[in-house]
């Protein structure tokens, strides 16, 4: 990979490369511009002539029901197996999925995924999964994963997941829930639906110098085959137009700011959408500048990446793989997950055992499964009240650390400062 970017930069005139970047961001911004126009609730003919008349947000599912979460899990070649171990442990009838494996997994393990889950009963009579049959290709550090993220949250608006959905929840292969889903949706049920989980700081430090001042190129935006990204001899100053955020990669975002970013009303999430696309490690500032900088959204951040992470410190830029003597510190944390972990680890198969009272090969348990375990069956593989939850220790823990996230302490004086 590494001979490919260096060949491509040597010869490419240095003449060209601003352009090159300038012409890399409107590829990106082409990705989503299918997703932002028409949309569902386009202004009448005559609000039209206001230029920056404000689409209306899909309104709020009523506080006292259940909510539902849209969730992202994408992985990579060899991940099919984990993609589908996270699927069945994340699995709630009541949700909503997308998987996705990047366009280096070969076609035959997204046709094998989805033919194996079309065959569970509980999925197939749910028909609450998808999985991307169009792959993207998705660079490490580059901006594509920003633009599989905005493809997958289109995706749930439009179509058949377009039934309404509470959150937006990223996740990889390499995840892991620490609580179950009937512990997810009752502690969630409880809060206000315009909450945003996303941890984020404006004090970007060496950041400044390492990221946002450097312009990149990422070839994922217009190659067919995955090359490292490059950069090129200019640098750019840091933006007065709105300020920059960085944090976690990974977030619960709410309908309405998911909304916001695909349809925007106003040109913000495009205009950030541009910049970044020229950004190392994109994923780990573009929602996070987005919603700090419009006046709609800034105060409903949690700062909380809802994950345990162990960090090599410094620069808590690589996190560690978790084993068994992390579960301890896992659970201590009252995260609903974590990252990282090996494929078929064997803290995982404790998780399952201890945490989430899964079988292996089957969902997590709850209120919705009707069946019976008669002859050794799994009662998850028949969907039974998908409005019965049943909270287990997990909501106990997640309540906690919800409630201190929410504290007057935490709340307010941590949001976009």
């Amino acid at each position: 990979m590494k001979p490919i970017a260096h060949s491509l930069h040597a010869a490419v005139d240095r003449r060209w490369l601003l352009p090159l970047a300038v012409g890399s961001a409107l590829s990106l911004l082409l990705l989503v511009a299918l997703t932002t126009f028409p949309s569902p609730s386009a202004p009448s003919s005559s609000s039209a002539l206001f230029v920056e008349h404000k689409l209306a947000p899909s309104p709020p599912s009523p506080a006292a029901s259940l909510p539902r979460i849209a969730f992202l899990i994408s992985g990579s070649a060899g991940d099919a197996s984990a993609l589908r171990r996270v699927l069945l442990a994340l699995y709630h009838p009541r949700n909503r999925y997308i998987l996705h494996l990047d366009a280096e997994a070969p076609d035959s393990d997204r046709s094998n995924l989805a033919a194996d889950l079309a065959s569970h009963p509980a999925i197939a009579a749910a028909a609450n999964v998808r999985v991307v049959d169009r792959a993207n290709l998705v660079t490490y550090r580059g901006p594509t994963m920003v633009a599989n993220t905005l493809h997958a949250a289109a995706a749930f608006l439009w179509g058949d997941g377009a039934s309404h959905w509470d959150w937006f929840i990223n996740l990889s292969a390499s995840d892991y829930p620490l609580v179950t889903q009937d512990d997810l949706i009752h502690v969630f049920s409880k809060l206000p639906r315009d909450l945003n989980f996303i941890d984020h700081t404006s004090d970007i430090g060496w950041k400044e110098f390492q990221r946002a001042k450097p312009v990149i190129i990422d070839p994922g935006l217009y190659m067919k085959k995955k090359a490292d990204v490059f950069w090129i001899p200019q640098r750019r100053s840091v933006p007065t137009a709105f300020k920059l955020f960085t944090g976690s990669a990974w977030m619960a975002l709410s309908r309405p700011f998911v909304e916001y970013c695909i349809w925007g009303w106003d040109n913000l999430p495009r205009t950030v959408l541009m910049y970044y696309s020229n950004f190392i490690s994109s994923p780990e500032g573009y929602f996070h500048t987005v919603v700090c900088n419009a006046e709609e959204f800034k105060n409903t951040t949690v700062n909380h990446d809802l994950h345990y992470i162990s960090w090599d410190n410094p620069p808590k830029q690589h996190p560690h793989y978790l084993t068994a003597e992390d579960l301890d510190r896992m659970v201590a944390s009252d995260a609903p997950f974590a990252r990282k972990f090996h494929e078929d680890d064997p803290v995982l198969d404790r998780i399952d055992e201890e945490i989430l009272g899964r079988g292996a090969d089957v969902p997590t348990p709850g209120g919705w499964c009707a069946g019976t375990r008669e002859n050794g069956s799994d009662p998850c593989s028949v969907v039974g009240d998908t409005g019965l939850v049943v909270p287990g220790r997990g909501a106990a823990r997640l309540q906690r650390l919800v409630t201190s996230l929410l504290s007057e302490e935490k709340f307010h004086p941590r949001q976009c400062k």
